[in-house]
């Protein structure tokens, strides 16, 4: 009975070992089954479904997952409509993943390649996208800004009736506003260096090329502030009557008439210099 109790032990731990390596020999074999297969046995519409699965899962972490497989669609099916519909797809994921450069180009060849196609609206939107979602704080360099303007120009000149065309008209304007912020924080910047010369240029700039933007305000407060500084009456009280026939609810109003009834002057039209040209403009409603 001991011997059949020894027997019995030993069986049992080879029976043990055999059934462990039957388990990871099964394993093994089940991972091997569920093997991708290469790409270029399946249709352009299962490698798309790939990377709409990537695109709906992994995003986050891994976008040239999804990429890589709209890519192959293109590669290997090149004329197909799978093909077309992966290339806009690449331009979005690779924008969503915050690859502006890349995105920029995918979109560029979309709108090269099927310049009619109704997905070109959203193609150059993409592509104005890129840019515009690259301005980052009012003290960099605002060459992107100017890029960004010009591709929401072109999506809402060339497609006006596009869906997209009113959010590149909102984006825009906040775009064409950044710029005049710009202008406004060099100008702020030397106006309180006693730089006034070089102050008002910027000023100039907002009120000129800006004027539609929620700086011009500002703007010509800074005018009235400078010009004092400098002695120069006449176009502080133009650029305040001008500040007050447009926003005489401001406060940058009130600031600059109390300015300038400090020195027993008051808002109005005074002289011949670009800022009496601009109020006459102004009184014909040519401008604002």
């Amino acid at each position: 009975m001991g011997q059949d109790s020894a027997g019995n032990r030993v069986w049992n731990s080879r029976a043990g070992k055999l059934a462990g390596f039957m388990l990871v020999a099964a394993l093994a074999s089940c991972g091997g089954s569920n093997k991708e297969p290469p790409l270029d046995t399946l249709t352009a519409e299962q490698i798309y479904k790939k990377g709409e699965y990537a695109l709906e899962t992994v995003t986050a972490r891994r976008p040239e997952e999804a990429v890589r497989y709209f890519a192959e669609v293109e590669r290997l099916y090149p004329y197909s409509e799978w093909a077309k519909r992966a290339l806009i797809m690449q331009a979005y994921t690779l924008h969503r993943a915050k690859k502006y450069e890349e995105a920029r180009s995918a979109a560029q060849r979309y709108i090269d390649t099927y310049p009619g196609d109704e997905d070109a609206a959203y193609a150059k939107y993409l592509l104005a996208l890129s840019y515009y979602d690259q301005i980052d704080r009012v003290g960099r360099d605002q060459g992107l800004t100017y890029q960004a303007l010009q591709a929401l120009r072109e999506v809402i000149e060339q497609y006006p009736d596009s869906e997209y065309a009113r959010s590149a008209m909102l984006k825009f304007d906040l775009a064409f506003d950044h710029l005049a912020a710009k202008e406004m924080e060099i100008g702020r910047f030397y106006l309180k260096r006693g730089h006034y010369t070089a102050a008002i240029n910027r000023f100039r700039v907002v009120v000129e090329d800006f004027q539609t933007t929620t700086q011009t305000p500002e703007a010509l407060h800074r005018l009235v502030e400078a010009y004092l500084a400098l002695g120069l009456t006449d176009e502080a009280q133009t650029a305040a009557a001008i500040l007050g026939h447009n926003f005489s609810a401001s406060p940058f109003y009130q600031d600059s008439f109390n300015l300038l009834k400090g020195r027993g002057l008051a808002p109005e039209a005074k002289g011949n210099n670009w800022l009496s040209r601009v109020y006459r403009q102004v009184i014909r409603g040519d401008w604002l």
